[in-house]
């Protein structure tokens, strides 16, 4: 019987967060791809793909986190994820924080943005992250994130 593939969800904020997580494109090969932004503009991106919208957040909006998180959580269990993927920000967090606690495999690849130190959601995903990741050679330690190239 052949093997299913995995299913990963590849999730972000938007702008350049979701820039970069296209650019993983590649990587992804081999999966069943359900992409999740918090914009619908930018649909056409991903093609044929299972695609959701997600409510924006920042940690000046309590409310809008609040209200985030419940719709990951929601997005998280209808389509029960193997893997998450995510280059942050809040939405990233959420995703990231709530498929570990399903089960999923986590990849953290902090914001090619944050080069002077890590965002506060990439560090404090790295507790939780299977792969963690910067795009900063100067940021790497030794116990995470890791650093293996950029993206942009």
């Amino acid at each position: 019987m052949p093997q299913e593939k995995p299913r990963l969800l590849a999730i972000s904020s938007g702008g350049g967060h979701w820039v970069q997580l296209l650019r993983l494109q590649p990587a992804f090969a081999g999966c069943d791809v359900i992409y999740a932004t918090v914009r619908d503009g930018v649909r056409g991106d991903v093609g044929e793909a299972d695609f959701h919208v997600i409510r924006d957040a920042n940690r000046w909006s309590k409310l809008n986190l609040v209200r985030s998180a419940l719709g990951i959580l929601c997005l998280l269990l209808s389509v029960r994820p193997d893997i998450v993927i995510t280059t942050g920000a809040a939405p990233g967090y959420f995703g990231a924080r709530f498929g570990k606690w399903m089960g999923a495999r986590v990849i953290w690849v902090d914001s090619v943005a944050n080069a002077g130190e890590l965002s506060m959601s990439g560090e404090k995903a790295g507790a939780f992250s299977d792969l963690w990741l910067t795009q900063w050679a100067h940021l790497a330690r030794e116990k995470g994130p890791r650093f293996f190239g950029s993206v942009l």
